[in-house]
């Protein structure tokens, strides 16, 4: 019997997108290892000289001029890729990404970013019959990631669906799933064994990320952090940022034998379990990795747009706040050095957790539609 084949399609504007992509296809292989699934980048798979130009173009763009990001983002918001954008998108992948279709011959097509989206119901519009289903990436509904084309809408939260069922989407074409988290977000791991692969010491630990969109820009809280290494541990988690990475080794405050300033790992998810506490942006996909780890969050400067949504849904949910002042770091950090209220704070997050999201959610519902076809 021919094995079940999904292909995903997602775009590097932002991590989060491909994150999604990587993490749903690991998660359908582990629920179902006969699977073949397939992750396509597809401005850097198509044009590997122009795409990461583009990329690194619109991170500039984010980094720099924020504000007009969310101006963007607030005036489309409401309204589909307009009719100039489709076409530069057909132009540039039509034909492209019809041959990769071709030569791959997928049961299912499932778009973690609005452009292949968008071009892949330009496909459907001219007659391919491949199931098309779109997982929204944040915890709000733009309106650039709706096509009629689309068959399934896999989406974060109830809230996001009733956005995209007032739009005019029907009801049985919007499921709340959650985004996918890779399966190593979705049980713990060994505390003694992490301790002891990554040289950490049993004690109060705070998991800072900065990695594509830099860190914290408040270098004063920073240093407050630092202040607290003694009693309490810091993992500065950077990725790709070599710049930052090699300034803070250069800063004789982050040399404390309780801090750690890391490179790119892709074990997040071990960190995540010895951390009481994580520092972050509200990326859709970071904080639904916290999320299903159960671990209090500190927000730091939300992009306008999808990221203050995200913010937004994460306090409300309480599993954290916007990280605003020396005060916020002080209450929190002395909160993680008792470990009664934070084992207490942990275990309500699970809490939470356990009625609003399922990790594995997401990857169970395209296995279950996959085998409908």
């Amino acid at each position: 019997m021919r094995k079940k084949r999904v292909l995903l399609l997602s775009e590097g504007f932002g991590t989060g997108h491909t994150q999604a992509a990587y993490a749903l296809s690991v998660g359908l292989r582990q629920l179902s290892p006969h699977l073949q699934a397939r992750v396509i980048e597809l401005g850097t798979f198509l044009n590997p000289v122009i795409g990461p130009l583009v990329l690194s173009a619109y991170r500039r763009t984010v980094s720099k001029q924020p504000k007009l990001v969310g101006r963007i983002y607030r005036s489309y918001y409401d309204k589909g890729l307009n009719r100039v954008t489709r076409f530069a998108l057909h132009r540039l992948f039509y034909g492209h990404v019809s041959n990769v279709v071709q030569q791959l011959k997928p049961d299912v097509i499932v778009c973690t970013h609005p452009f292949p989206n968008a071009v892949v119901s330009r496909l459907k519009q001219l007659g391919l019959k491949i199931p098309l289903l779109t997982v929204i990436t944040d915890y709000d509904a733009h309106g650039t990631w709706t096509n009629p084309e689309v068959d399934k809408y896999l989406v974060s939260t109830q809230s996001v669906r009733n956005k995209l069922v007032a739009r005019g989407i029907t009801p049985d074409r919007v499921e709340v799933t959650g985004i996918p988290v890779h399966p190593n977000f979705w049980s713990p791991h060994n505390r003694a064994e992490i301790l002891e692969q990554f040289e950490l010491s049993d004690m109060p630990t705070v998991l800072i990320m900065g990695g594509g969109w830099g860190l914290l820009s408040s270098d004063q809280l920073l240093d407050y952090m630092t202040s607290y290494a003694d009693n309490v541990q810091l993992i500065f988690c950077l990725g790709s940022n070599d710049k930052t990475r090699e300034k803070l080794l250069a800063d004789s405050r982050f040399r404390h034998p309780n801090i750690k300033v890391m490179g790119f790992t892709k074990e997040v998810s071990k960190l995540m379990d010895v951390s009481e506490l994580l520092v972050t942006k509200p990326g859709g996909m970071t904080c639904t990795e916290g999320m299903a780890k159960g671990i209090p969050m500190l927000f730091y400067e939300p992009i306008p747009g999808q990221e203050e949504e995200n913010l937004d849904y994460f306090v409300t949910q309480g599993f954290g706040e916007l990280l605003m002042s020396t005060e916020t770091v002080d209450r929190w950090f002395r909160l993680i050095q008792e470990p009664y209220k934070a084992n207490q704070h942990r275990d309500s997050l699970l809490a939470i957790r356990n009625a609003e999201y399922t990790p594995a959610k997401c990857a169970e519902t395209v296995l279950g539609l996959l085998e409908k076809n």
